[in-house]
């Protein structure tokens, strides 16, 4: 894999990268997450149970995975800037399937697509961003920060909309919040697909390089129990909301100051991702967001959902961030995409069993605060995994092995 002949780009990085995160906010703000607004309305008018409503949110899973798997591939063959587009243009596409039918095959494959979609549009979204933040080494990780805190206003935008089409339309309306996703996104792709990117940025010239995974097999067991945690939490907690008496107005409260945490994130997290010492960074990050899921369970009241949703919003999007700043630390440009292939793939694995493992959980048990603490108890142990990754010896120097 070569490098762009050029630095890329010279001018604007922090734009450029702005830009950029409307990938993410597309596939994973809107695409993925939107989901958790419209599960109670989609379960109750479909018939689901709380395994089936976590099921779309495997087979979203598993499609993220099969995307993080090939998204090298593709890179390698089309570029970063063409596998971003058209990845994302994908995930839109699959807004509009899901409104389509409440035929349940239907409704997996339109997941199953997002997740594909999202997943290869987050790696070489990430890769290009990551080659853009290198114009300007001083603020690299503060630029990075800018493309990962991008989902967070695609989950702002979504929790200001759903819930209230939802309360205007009444129940049985949950197609109605997916048209309105697939609007919201069409118009957001606009910018996505008209910017000056480096088309050649990514095409490989050359035998790609393979990016070392055992010597970083213990923090990709960590990322792997975040992938698995987290999404309990993301899949279930507008449920528990809604379950202790929260209406419209309380779901969307909830889920924008998620969405609105990741906005301190460049900012909060600058001097921890700075740090240069094996997986440190990540096992404060992810210790963080383990204790955000977890304070629901001290009590419903409004000042504890709230203090949760911030806590696990303002970590949760660093953390991803996080992962990309090791792969940079550790490992030489050219093996970059791979190596956040590599991170998503193991996160991907944990997501992907994540949600129908929990779903089954809160089924045999009956309360959703089961599904909670599994959440919060998976996140501390990936702190504790991910704290014990060492700073690579011939950190840059990598390639394989």
């Amino acid at each position: 894999m070569k490098a762009p002949d050029r630095p890329l780009p010279p001018a604007h990085p922090a734009r450029l990268i702005l830009i950029l995160s409307l990938a993410p906010i597309i596939g994973l703000g809107i695409g993925r997450f939107a989901y958790s607004l419209v599960l109670p309305d989609m379960r109750d008018t479909l018939g689901w149970s709380y395994s089936a409503a976590g099921f779309m949110n495997t087979i979203n899973a598993a499609g993220y995975l099969g995307g993080a798997l090939v998204a090298s591939k593709l890179i390698n063959r089309f570029g970063l800037s063409a596998a971003v587009r058209w990845s994302t243009l994908a995930c839109v596409a699959s807004l509009a399937l899901s409104a389509l039918s409440g035929n349940f095959a239907i409704l997996s494959f339109a997941r199953l697509l997002v997740g594909l979609g999202a997943a290869i549009a987050f790696v070489s979204g990430a890769a290009l961003a990551a080659t853009i933040a290198q114009s300007r080494p001083e603020r690299a990780n503060f630029l990075l920060s800018l493309f990962y805190a991008g989902p967070g206003l695609g989950i702002v935008s979504s929790g200001l909309i759903a819930p209230f089409v939802l309360q205007a339309f009444g129940p049985g309306s949950w197609w109605v919040v997916w048209w309105a996703m697939t609007l919201l996104t069409a118009i957001m792709i606009i910018p996505l697909l008209l910017a000056p990117f480096d088309s050649s940025a990514g095409i490989a010239d050359a035998t790609p390089v393979k990016f070392a995974i055992r010597p970083v097999l213990i923090y990709l067991a960590g990322y792997f129990l975040f992938g698995a945690g987290y999404i309990a939490y993301m899949t279930f907690m507008i449920a528990y909301v809604r379950d202790a008496g929260g209406g419209a107005a309380a779901q969307s409260a909830f889920w924008c100051l998620i969405g609105l945490s990741a906005f301190v994130t460049p900012w909060l997290w600058r001097g921890v991702l700075a740090l240069d010492r094996g997986g440190i960074s990540t096992a404060i990050i992810l210790g963080v967001n383990a204790i955000g899921a977890g304070l629901p369970l001290f009590g419903h009241s409004t000042a504890w959902l709230a203090a949760s949703a911030l806590v696990f919003g303002v970590s949760f999007f660093a953390l991803v961030g996080s992962t990309t700043a090791f792969v940079r630390f550790n490992y030489p440009p050219a093996t970059w995409p791979a190596g956040i292939a590599a991170m998503t793939i193991a996160f991907g694995v944990g997501q992907t069993l994540g949600p129908t493992a929990v779903g089954a959980v809160t089924d045999a048990m009956g309360s959703l605060s089961y599904a909670l603490n599994i959440s919060a108890a998976t996140l501390a142990i990936g702190a504790i995994a991910a704290a014990f990754q060492r700073r690579l010896a011939t950190s840059r120097r990598i390639s394989s092995r």
